[in-house]
């Protein structure tokens, strides 16, 4: 079995994309110039509107085959108490999100609440009717993972399988689209992440690329081809976000960073159940419902230090805590994982 891939179908940016385009980068800039001006509310969201998926990759942890939908009540009323919070970004993820069947109104919420949406889905489920309406709903941004070039036992999320839905997405779609690529654990082909990246560029998308580690969850440098991929993405993409900072490089490496983690504070990720939790990863702390989550615990959060971040491998929470690299020193700490008889995390003063 084997794929050529395709040298047709690049995205035209028509005027109505472009001024979509524009818009969205001013409120994007609004954003940032928000968060810069004050640390009393998250920047970043992610919200999970039911935890199944029609897929069951080998790596993932972040799924069920038996969840039904959240209500879309109930969901309808997190998005509002992330708009209480001042939420700058909510991006819906899962599971897989194209499963809840009012995910549009959702999308339309989040809109309304001000903030950007953004959704990350396997792109499965996409199809020209289905983009519409996403563009009706507003939605700002979508993020599709493919791991390889031909599906196998790690993953079915394939270049293979997934460039008609590319295609369909650079002819219908009105919001920002990135292709995110990996190397590490499990990857058995490196090279796949330079052709799907290269796939990306040319349908007219931006490209990224991440890292995957095997089950023990621990850092482990590139090998010499993964390395060799990863260089050669990151010279495609070289205006990517995470350019700007050595949170990817140190892993690549094998490495610690030594960072200020912003968890619970600018960023918040909300579980099935309304919890809030510090990241996907570290689901159980602080979970709190959100419907009590208030601006003082954002403001705890933002100055408690996690004893987890060293060897953290989650950019999206380290790019969201770069924002306010700079300020704020954290005088408490947190290690989740430490019992205290009812479960409850440790929590230290620092003096």
């Amino acid at each position: 079995m084997s794929f050529t891939v395709p040298s047709t179908g690049r995205r035209v940016m028509t005027p109505r994309r472009r001024w979509k385009a524009a818009t969205r980068k001013l409120r994007e800039l609004g954003s940032i110039g928000s968060a810069l001006a004050s640390t009393g509310h998250p920047y970043m969201a992610h919200i999970v509107p039911m935890r199944r998926c029609n897929l069951a990759c080998a790596y993932c942890n972040e799924y069920d085959d038996v969840s039904e939908p959240v209500p879309i009540d109930e969901m309808l009323r997190r998005i509002d108490h992330l708009g209480r919070l001042g939420t700058s970004v909510i991006t819906i993820s899962g599971g897989e999100p194209l499963l809840h069947p009012e995910l549009d109104q959702i999308i339309a919420r989040i809109r309304r609440t001000g903030a950007i949406a953004g959704m990350i889905t396997n792109g499965y489920l996409l199809m020209p009717e289905r983009i519409e309406r996403l563009n009706k709903a507003g939605l700002d941004h979508m993020q599709i993972s493919i791991d390889n070039v031909m599906p196998d036992d790690v993953s079915k999320k394939s270049l293979k399988v997934l460039d008609k839905k590319l295609q369909m997405l650079a002819e219908h779609a009105d919001f920002h689209v990135n292709i995110n690529s990996v190397v590490g654990g499990g990857i058995a082909n490196p090279q796949d992440a330079l052709t799907i990246s290269q796939r990306a560029l040319g349908l007219g998308f931006s490209s990224t690329i991440g890292i995957i580690h095997d089950g023990s969850g621990q850092l482990k440098p590139l090998g010499p081809a993964e390395r060799s991929v990863w260089n050669k993405v990151r010279q495609l993409t070289r205006r990517s976000y995470s350019r700007f900072n050595h949170f990817q490089e140190a892993i690549a490496n094998g490495k610690t960073n030594d960072w200020r983690c912003r968890a619970g504070g600018r960023y918040l990720y909300i579980c099935e159940n309304g919890l809030v939790h510090y990241c996907s990863q570290q689901r159980g702390y602080p979970a709190t419902p959100l419907a009590d989550y208030t601006t003082a615990d954002v403001k705890r959060e933002f100055l408690t230090e996690k004893t987890c971040a060293p060897s953290c491998t989650i950019s999206c929470v380290h790019q969201v805590s770069y924002i306010d690299h700079w300020r704020a020193p954290q005088t408490s700490h947190v290690t989740p994982g430490a019992s205290h008889g009812s479960g409850a995390q440790e929590l230290v003063q620092i003096r």
